[in-house]
């Protein structure tokens, strides 16, 4: 089989590696056991997962299918040969195996065992853990992709530096959310204004992203970093699309972005493209041109109606429809509001209150 027979979509790759990582983290028993064969002096190979096709690689050895234990991982791979393990990693299903992939694999690796595990990760698909007896090291290949396992002490200072960063960012993007709003409410928005908050939200996004792989690797270690990013992170995702619906431009016969483009486009954005407002208010479907950054755009009116307490999305969905536009829905009566399918009387002044309270709010915020 060739190289790229078995090669998986970038999104897929990306979810099997953090699967991966997450079965070999640290508080889990494959973790344990490779740490015993690090510490016993020896090496090893274990493939984690079996099928037809990584039968038809192993040669010699001995079928076994006992059940996994972090000691019996240890025991067998003081014999001469790789272990095959379901993918479950509950059975150990065969060990002391040649492991004898296709060699017109291209691989960069230059031991045999890191070259097999590699080329075995291409093949089969299925994920390799290499124990290197004198590198002293632990090598992950999912796909191809070669990922060495750190000490938890080495993740968790990296970590917090990042949780660091997230925090300065998220700081920065409640004062750019704020001065939105009270820009919102006065009718002062510009694109420039919007493409701020929308880079704010994919560089806190971007971070909180890098933060989440090492509480994948950290596993029971990284707890208490998962809880503090949890909250720093609490509401982000749905700002994005909030954002994004109240400032899509309208479809017109030469452009038809949709919100869904607009957030596919801001997520395909390399770091250095995020760091140009007229980059990214392109991705939103602007121009881009100095003159656009300052032009001014209005609202529909999704994000602030999010923030009135015990607002379905359907009646979000169908006053933004009915009134149009933030202004509209701002200068709108009680009355108004009641003439909107399933706004009754008690619905429409607690969505009338909302908004003023929240209009009073974003102006206080800013100029005092």
């Amino acid at each position: 089989m060739a190289a790229g027979d078995r090669a998986t979509a970038p999104g897929k790759a990306d979810g099997l590696m953090r699967a991966s990582l997450s079965a070999v983290a640290p508080g889990t028993a494959l973790r344990d056991g490779l740490e015993r064969v690090l510490r016993g002096n020896t090496g090893g190979l274990i493939v984690l997962g079996t099928d037809k096709t990584v039968e038809s690689l192993c040669t010699g050895g001995f079928v076994i299918d006992v059940e996994f234990t972090a000691t019996r991982l240890r025991e067998l791979c003081k014999l001469d040969g790789a272990l095959v393990i379901d993918k479950d990693i509950t059975k150990i299903v065969r060990a002391g195996v040649q492991l004898v992939p296709d060699a017109a694999i291209a691989t960069e690796e230059t031991g045999t065992r890191h070259r097999t595990a590699q080329r075995v990760s291409i093949q089969t698909g299925f994920p390799v853990v290499s124990v290197s007896q004198s590198m002293r090291l632990i090598a992950l290949y999912v796909d191809g992709q070669r990922r060495v396992l750190e000490d938890s002490a080495a993740i968790l200072s990296r970590a917090n530096q990042a949780l660091a960063t997230l925090e300065r960012y998220k700081l920065r993007l409640d004062e750019v959310a704020g001065t939105l709003s009270a820009l919102e409410i006065e009718d002062l928005v510009t694109v420039r204004d919007v493409s701020a908050v929308a880079q704010r939200l994919e560089m806190v996004r971007r971070i909180a992203t890098e933060i989440a792989e090492y509480v994948v690797e950290l596993g029971t270690d990284g707890r208490l970093l998962s809880l503090q990013l949890d909250e720093l992170i609490a509401g982000v995702e749905p700002e994005r699309e909030l954002v994004v619906r109240d400032y899509v431009p309208e479809p017109t016969a030469k452009r038809t972005r949709t919100v869904a483009d607009a957030l596919a486009e801001l997520d395909r954005l390399a770091h250095a493209e995020l760091l140009e407002l007229p980059i990214v208010a392109r991705a939103l479907g602007y121009t881009g041109s100095p003159e656009t950054l300052d032009s001014a755009v209005s609202p529909r009116g999704f994000r602030l109606l999010a923030k009135v307490p015990r607002l379905p999305g359907a009646i979000i969905e169908r006053l933004v429809e009915h009134f149009g536009g933030l202004q509209k829905l701002l200068a709108a009566s009680v009355d108004d509001l009641q003439m909107v399918d399933g706004v009754g009387e008690a619905r429409a002044r607690s969505v009338r209150e909302g908004l003023s309270r929240l209009a009073e709010s974003s102006i206080l915020e800013r100029y005092v």
